[in-house]
């Protein structure tokens, strides 16, 4: 037992250790965001590493949306600071791809799966003669390679998610903004995705900021889970997640540390929402 918790001991410090020595690439400096009257975050200070996958979970009303929409750049700081590798940042960018909660309304209904993922190329300027084997690479990553010719009424609610995230991987971002993306999909469904998106952030070391009102996916998916409190919306507490890659969706949720943050993530929800 002393072993085994040693070896866990020691995962943890490297993780933490790797996360700490990744250049920072999105950091919130004291960050504050009011509409009228109204103030909806507070006091933000948070830093995002190249390459980190970062989950944030809180109780409805508690900023995690906003939040979202300020690494965007499709909402301004009212105070505090919003840099991006070193740089105001305080508009849409290239660099920053956004998948939707509402992948149906996400996609165009009227281009197939591939004229949706060329929509992205052809916004980016990419010549016409190269954006089939592009297109192609991209199907296949998320699975929708015999799907091409499909248009996204004639596809499940799964499938239509991947579709959009390959759309947004066609940027070629540096970081993957998700907004609850699994949430309307069903157990299995989601599990899947969970674990697809996984092996692409892997692949193509893109940063990733992902809404979740699950928190075993928060879990799951995430090098750090950051707790808001609501009202106005602040960070409570950021949690470590200490447990190795590659995850299983059963032996990793059945491992002592993943059963240890769900137990202090559940007690945090439920006393912000008291």
């Amino acid at each position: 037992m002393a072993l085994a918790s040693a070896v866990q001991n020691a995962a943890a410090r490297l993780i933490v250790d790797n996360i700490a020595d990744r250049k920072p690439q999105l950091v919130f400096q004291s960050v504050s965001l009011s509409f009228g009257a109204t103030e909806i975050l507070r006091e933000i200070d948070l830093t995002i590493g190249e390459g980190e996958f970062v989950c944030v979970v809180g109780p409805s009303g508690c900023g995690k949306t906003t939040l979202l929409r300020l690494i965007a750049g499709l909402l301004k700081a009212t105070g505090g600071a919003v840099a991006y590798r070193g740089q105001v940042h305080d508009r849409p960018s290239s660099e920053i791809a956004v998948v939707f909660q509402d992948y149906a309304n996400a996609l165009l209904p009227w281009r197939t799966a591939e004229g949706n993922v060329s929509l992205a190329l052809e916004a980016a300027g990419k010549p016409r003669r190269e954006r089939p084997a592009r297109i192609a690479e991209l199907l296949r990553k998320v699975g929708l390679e015999s799907h091409a010719k499909r248009f996204p009424t004639e596809m499940s609610g799964g499938m239509q998610q991947r579709l959009q995230i390959a759309r947004c991987l066609a940027q070629e971002p540096s970081m993957l903004l998700m907004d609850e993306p699994f949430g309307a999909l069903d157990a299995m469904t989601r599990q899947k995705l969970q674990d697809e998106l996984l092996a692409i952030v892997s692949q193509s070391n893109v940063t990733t900021f992902f809404v979740t009102h699950d928190l075993e996916e928060a879990i799951y998916l995430g090098d750090r889970v950051v707790a808001l409190a609501p009202h106005p919306g602040r960070i409570a507490k950021i949690f470590d997640v200490s447990i190795p890659r590659p995850r299983d969706q059963l032996t990793t949720r059945e491992t002592p540390e993943f059963l240890h943050l769900r137990h202090k993530l559940f007690t945090f929800i439920r006393e912000t929402e008291a």
